[in-house]
């Protein structure tokens, strides 16, 4: 298959599958433990607010809803670990999703916690690394985690495209 094919095609699948294991874990967090996961109608209200021009808010739950912002935070979700699968195959290659390794996947999910740390919280009133928060080491805590669990979902997903394929 063609590079410029089966780059698009393998960032699609294999970043889906990973946001899909990100997104089993924070569920299991939730059942199991309680853990309140972040509402992505407030991330599709802050896009919203952000095409008007606004960057950040005080308290982005306090902002005016955004019409659609559920679906829109939804599929920005989706779609941002769709590009950070492409910036591990950009790095690494496509030659890394036909036989993938935990590393490069481990390290790319942890660099990936900088995306909630420095755009994300801070944007939604919540400080840099979460330190507007009632327990930001709590919150760091859990956001690094669930991005190293995106990392192996990276390598999960690709491990099962190798197998499918």
């Amino acid at each position: 298959m063609a590079d410029w094919i089966e780059f698009p095609l393998r960032a699609l699948a294999i970043g889906v599958g990973a946001t899909a294991v990100m997104d089993g874990w924070t569920l299991l967090q939730k059942h199991l433990l309680g853990v309140v996961p972040l509402d992505y109608a407030m991330v599709g209200r802050w896009l919203g607010h952000l095409a008007r021009g606004r960057v950040r808010h005080d308290a982005i739950a306090t902002a005016a809803p955004v019409a659609g912002e559920r679906l829109i935070g939804w599929l920005a979700h989706y779609a941002i670990g769709v590009a950070f699968a492409g910036l591990l195959l950009a790095l690494c290659g496509t030659d890394w999703a036909r036989h993938p390794s935990p590393g490069p996947a481990l390290a790319i999910g942890l660099a990936t916690v900088a995306a909630p740390f420095l755009i994300l919280q801070p944007a939604l009133g919540a400080g840099i690394a979460a330190s507007r928060t009632p327990r930001p080491n709590r919150a760091r805590l859990r956001s690094l985690t669930t991005h190293l669990v995106f990392g192996l979902g990276l390598y999960l997903a690709a491990e099962a495209l190798r197998w499918l394929g």
